[in-house]
């Protein structure tokens, strides 16, 4: 299976990153895995024109349509966010809100192939859950505006830092044991 895991957090080493690292470890054997950090794409923010509504392309040239490449290539996308003030981090949400003319909301718009997977983990440092609930929701609500059926999710809380992973690693697994099982991996 060809899967793609985001981090859609603009730091490329912190915790998020060392997640992103340890999901791709997991699910690694036998299935083609590709990691993307939302910081290595340069999206500019939507101007709210709507033209894409009518032709299902936007105006501005930057690269969402090379990180759209990621997502028609991949069967099954893992996005692990951050929580930045109880929600994703500005960096994801920009890019969410350029994903309009993949919107299947309104027509002609865009669209990846069909029959994806989503998965969310979300990751913040306070110890309720309550954040990390929303953060999934924001995720698995794109992930329906684009067709991607949302099939499973990890909410961990008290992350704060990369060596704070080294407690949730078994979480972590039973995850990826999760989503092996749910999509008939090895």
């Amino acid at each position: 299976m060809k899967i793609l895991i985001i981090n859609c957090s603009p730091v490329k080493t912190g915790a998020t990153a060392k997640i992103v690292d340890l999901v791709k470890e997991n699910l690694k054997q036998g299935n083609d895995v590709k990691t993307i950090c939302i910081d290595d794409f340069d999206i500019k923010y939507c101007k709210g024109c709507r033209s894409c509504h009518k032709t299902g392309v936007c105006i501005q040239h930057d690269d969402v349509l090379q990180m759209m490449t990621y997502y028609e290539w991949a069967q099954i996308i893992i996005s692990v966010s951050p929580s930045y003030w109880a929600d994703i981090p500005g960096q994801f949400k920009v890019f969410i809100d350029r994903c309009t003319p993949w919107c299947n909301t309104h027509e002609p718009h865009a669209s990846i192939g069909s029959g994806k997977t989503g998965y969310t983990i979300a990751l913040r440092t306070g110890p309720s859950m309550r954040e990390c609930h929303r953060i999934i929701e924001s995720i698995e609500h794109f992930y329906g505006h684009l067709e991607i059926v949302p099939k499973g999710s990890l909410g961990l809380c008290s992350v704060e830092y990369k060596e704070d992973v080294e407690s949730k690693k078994e979480e972590i697994q039973d995850f990826c044991n999760k989503v092996r099982e749910k999509e008939f991996l090895k």
